[in-house]
């Protein structure tokens, strides 16, 4: 940690039951400044989204949360979190494990084990009273193809990764979040003028694939990601011819890219 830098706090546990849950639990009763960060060994009630249970063995990945407060930037823009958190793993990772990791929208971190794509990792936002983000993310770094909770998830291991020692994979995770974080910050939000919205849709893995969107309801809409706009909702073209954002939902990619 830098004397000047935003992480000022790093605390390390053997094990609980979500770094996300206790660190909203830690902010709500306001004694959380900025930039604390809750790494777990184990955690053994983790989350996704929906409420999703995330399992991996004791030591075999990067469990951690982080708290921000972007009191700079609108409201409306901080849905842009989870997806900016992507960016700066995947370039984290890219650089301190020599591993690439593309993005699944909204929220997934992907790697490639022989020639099929996996799951190897996601991100959770979790909103933290009135001025408060916690940001989870789990990685899945060493385990191996008998330790997978699912056939279709990998790791950094099974993918190849030149070095899976976490202490190195965590810090420069953590500098490339606060680097991004940094430039968004500075632009107000503003997905384009940080560089943000362009760098995303590089490295999103789903932009240009057939996708089905199961959305809120029981509803879905099959179509051709096109884009990532200014609010970071996936833009599907369908076959009627229409361009429909999506904000929230489950993507399952249903072409190769």
């Amino acid at each position: 940690m830098r004397a000047d830098g935003l992480w000022r706090q790093v605390d390390v546990v053997q094990s609980t039951g979500s770094t996300n849950s206790d660190l909203v639990a830690r902010a709500a009763e306001g004694r959380q400044a900025e930039g604390v960060v809750l790494v777990a060994e184990e955690q053994t009630a983790a989350r996704g989204r929906l409420d999703r249970q995330w399992t991996a063995p004791p030591r075999s990945g990067l469990f951690f949360s982080v708290l921000l407060r972007p009191v700079e930037v609108p409201v409306a823009r901080w849905g842009w979190l989870p997806l900016l958190t992507g960016v700066a793993v995947a370039t984290g990772l890219s650089r301190a494990a020599g591993v690439d990791t593309a993005l699944k929208w909204p929220n997934d971190l992907l790697v490639t084990v022989g020639d099929e794509e996996r799951k190897a990792g996601g991100i959770l936002a979790e909103r933290a009273g009135d001025d408060g983000v916690v940001v989870g993310v789990g990685i899945n770094v060493t385990l191996r193809a008998d330790e997978l909770p699912v056939a279709r998830a990998g790791s950094l291991a099974l993918a190849g990764a030149l070095s899976t020692d976490r202490d190195p994979l965590l810090r420069g995770v953590l500098r490339s979040l606060e680097d991004w974080y940094g430039r968004w910050r500075t632009a107000g939000g503003d997905p384009a003028a940080a560089g943000l919205q362009e760098t995303y849709a590089a490295g999103c893995a789903t932009l240009g694939r057939v996708v089905r969107a199961e959305l809120p309801g029981d509803r879905s809409i099959v179509g051709e990601a096109v884009a990532v706009d200014g609010d970071g909702r996936l833009v599907l073209a369908t076959a009627a011819g229409v361009q429909e954002p999506v904000g929230a939902g489950d993507i399952v990619h249903l072409r190769p890219a």
